[in-house]
């Protein structure tokens, strides 16, 4: 009979389950990164290649083999492999060193935008995702989604015209709703406007923009604009961007008569001893946590006042209808009130 040796046994399991972890950690174990490796030879970066040709072309470029290689970090043999696949179908056009797409390339082109969006606003709307981890996520599942689910889940959101981010969202047709606005960074001194789009790639830049707080819908004027900044008040608040940053921050200019300071602020900004009421809540606050604002008593026209101020200056309590709740800052930026007389 063997002898049991349980330090053995130990040291067993140990290396088992840490070779289980090397194979199946999500994102970055062996069989996900096998499975990555072998979907991108076929639908995965076809649908990649049409995704990123259709935003080339819509912006006024021409994409070459090179450009989709660096976009796309793909092995060029690999990609000559597939393009001239997608040529074979249809899918686009090869002329000299330029890739054209048809007329079927941009449809499907579309089709694939169209969940993608979709998707973001159904983590948005729906679901408790950090928006950070939305255009990842989409990113995943505009592969996956059949046409049928695609629309079974666009029926469910209400039809939406727009995504999260303000880009809008193609129709099963192919259409997309009108977009007129400017790049922040191009708006002069004195322009007012409201924002209605940010940009969420690339992520090191859109990043920047969710630390700063800056929501869609936010009326805004430009105090100042030159090579290397960009300054804007909004919502109480003065916010410097550099001019690479604001460049994906897209406005909607209003006329000087068409605009009307409405006064309010965000809650963030409320000081101790002041008093006001509740304006809004921003849009940027979707699904279950605008809902546990407006159940704790934040709607419109509620009084308010910072009952209490955490050592770090980080987070805040309000008193709400006699409740002292506490918000970190980046959710009361997303909270405007107006205040009020005392």
């Amino acid at each position: 009979m063997m002898n049991y040796n349980p330090v053995t046994a130990l040291a067993i399991f140990g290396i088992v389950s840490f070779l289980l972890f090397l194979i199946f950690r999500p994102e970055k174990g062996w069989l996900w990164k096998w499975k990555k490796t072998s979907k991108s030879g076929g639908k995965t970066l076809t649908e990649d290649i049409l995704k990123q040709m259709y935003h080339l072309e819509d912006s006024g470029k021409t994409a070459d083999i090179h450009i989709l290689r660096d976009a796309l970090k793909v092995n060029e043999g690999k990609l000559v492999y597939i393009l001239s696949r997608m040529a074979a179908k249809d899918l686009l056009h090869i002329e000299r060193d330029r890739l054209i797409l048809t007329k079927s390339g941009k449809e499907y082109a579309l089709s694939i935008i169209r969940t993608h969006r979709l998707w973001e606003k159904y983590l948005a709307e729906r679901t408790g995702y950090d928006q950070r981890e939305w255009h990842k996520q989409a990113e995943k599942m505009e592969h996956l989604l059949s046409k049928e689910e695609t629309e079974k889940l666009a029926e469910k959101l209400g039809n939406p015209i727009y995504d999260p981010h303000g880009d809008p969202i193609p129709s099963p047709k192919g259409k997309t709703a009108e977009f007129k606005g400017i790049p922040l960074s191009r708006l002069s001194k004195g322009t007012k406007g409201r924002i209605i789009h940010l940009e969420d790639e690339p992520y090191h830049i859109y990043e920047q923009i969710l630390k700063r707080n800056i929501t869609i819908d936010s009326l805004i004027k430009v105090e100042e604009n030159d090579k290397n900044r960009i300054v804007f008040y909004s919502e109480g608040e003065y916010f410097t961007l550099s001019p690479a940053v604001a460049e994906n921050i897209t406005v909607s200019v209003i006329k000087d008569e068409d605009f009307k300071d409405p006064g309010y602020f965000r809650l963030s900004r409320l000081k101790e001893k002041e008093r006001a009421r509740v304006v809004s809540i921003s849009k940027e606050m979707r699904g279950e946590s605008r809902r546990r604002l407006l159940d704790l008593g934040f709607v419109k026209g509620t009084p308010i006042k910072v009952d209490l101020k955490s050592p770090m200056g980080n987070t805040k309590a309000y008193l709400v209808k006699g409740t002292s709740i506490a918000l970190r800052e980046d959710q009361a930026s997303k909270i405007l009130v107006k205040k009020e007389k005392v």
